[in-house]
């Protein structure tokens, strides 16, 4: 595996976004879809926004083997299936760090309500479906996919971020 970070759905808005900021930090960052083709103009894409950033756009399951660290940024709707496809590709000592919201779209496909899960929540539900030895983190449920993309917008306070550096 190299010492890039692999995210699954880099092509949406929250996966782009993320993608992003972890370039901006320096991570070189392999962004992932179920369309290679699509993977590789997201890629593009990304490196446009941020020429210093290193990007490479991958099938979903390319993607999931390069990284340790894998970031799962799909809708709630997806993550079943996008799981199951992933299984025989993710492996032990990896970590997924799970981005779903399970969120119901039913008006003008905006998110309307929160949905159950019988798990207890979409990371249960992701930890039931990766291969054992597969770490699930559940992570960025309040982040906005545009503030991400706002590489000048400060994700963090500025008392916070001092308490981080120190």
């Amino acid at each position: 595996m190299s010492d890039s970070v692999s995210i699954i759905g880099g092509t949406g808005a929250l996966g782009l976004g993320l993608a992003l900021r972890l370039a901006q930090q320096g991570m070189p960052v392999v962004i992932g879809s179920r369309d290679a083709e699509r993977a590789a103009e997201a890629s593009a894409d990304a490196a446009s926004r941020l020429p210093g950033g290193s990007f490479e756009g991958l099938a979903n399951d390319e993607a999931a083997k390069r990284s340790e660290i894998v970031f799962l940024t799909v809708p709630f709707r997806s993550q079943s299936e996008t799981l199951t496809n992933l299984k025989n590709h993710l492996q032990e000592g990896q970590i997924l760090v799970d981005c779903t919201v399970p969120l119901a779209a039913a008006v003008s496909g905006k998110a309307t309500r929160m949905l159950g899960v019988w798990q207890g929540s979409a990371a249960q539900q992701a930890a039931e479906m990766v291969p054992d030895g597969v770490r699930v983190v559940s992570a960025l449920h309040t982040v906005s996919a545009e503030g991400l993309r706002d590489l000048d917008h400060v994700l963090v306070g500025p008392s916070l971020a001092a308490r981080c550096d120190r």
